[in-house]
């Protein structure tokens, strides 16, 4: 099934049938199943969290079916578990979600989908698709390795997150369980390999700053935003 989408691709055209062209599939499935299996440890913290918060295990499960993007996930789960509302929860979850719209506008030339195939390919555009597809330019195959990839860590993200939420259900509270700084350690780990030069880490931790300076003044999720805020108008300074 994943071949014949990737055959809807435009652009760069695949390598010809042979010996080198195989290789490089298998190159290409080699590198998307070890992604795959880098974020689940990210998926099992996320399920724990998840329901140790108070989410039910179906609503867990189908945050990570509908919408599949680890920072927001995390980010909603910690503002709830913080004792945050609903409202100020969705607000940092969504902008966080806008990424995944301007990976989309990176990849469309690439895959060349037709319109009712979209749609799925927006659900599954996300950071390692998105850096999977275009590292594959000069090869040919990044509609191969967009749905490679993005299979690979959907099905694996989404299983240990099943996971995650099963062994959460014993452990009860955040605190008790020690899950209180999960979500935060976990939401880090995410950031950090993508703070690389001087520049973006003095706005990263300008903006953390600002947020936990909020931290005791201001409703949970609110500092999230404050400190996103900051940050952002840091980077656009800064360019």
């Amino acid at each position: 099934m994943v071949g014949r989408v990737a055959r809807f691709a435009g652009g760069d055209a695949p390598p010809s049938d042979g010996a080198a062209a195989r290789a490089a599939r298998r190159r290409v499935r080699g590198r998307a199943l070890a992604i795959g299996l880098s974020v689940t440890p990210f998926a099992v913290s996320f399920g724990a969290v998840s329901v140790a918060t108070g989410l039910s295990l179906l609503q867990t499960c189908l945050l990570s079916l509908l919408l599949f993007s680890g920072a927001s996930q995390f980010a909603l789960v910690s503002i709830l578990g913080a004792g945050g509302s609903l409202g100020s929860a969705l607000a940092p979850t969504l902008l966080l979600g806008v990424r995944n719209a301007l990976y989309g506008v990176s990849v469309r030339r690439l895959l060349g989908l037709p319109g009712w195939l979209r749609p799925v390919a927006a659900q599954v555009t996300i950071d390692e698709s998105t850096a999977m597809a275009l590292s594959e330019t000069s090869s040919g195959l990044s509609a191969y390795a967009f749905w490679m990839t993005a299979l690979s860590v959907y099905v694996l993200w989404n299983a240990a997150t099943l996971i995650g939420a099963l062994v959460g259900r014993g452990l009860g509270s955040l605190s008790t369980a020690g899950l209180d700084a999960a979500g935060p350690a976990a939401f880090v780990a995410l950031l950090a390999p993508r703070v690389r030069v001087v520049s973006m880490r003095v706005v990263a931790l300008v903006g953390a700053g600002v947020a936990l300076l909020c931290v005791p003044v201001l409703p949970a999720g609110s500092p999230i935003l404050l400190g996103g805020g900051v940050a952002a108008l840091l980077a656009v300074v800064r360019r």
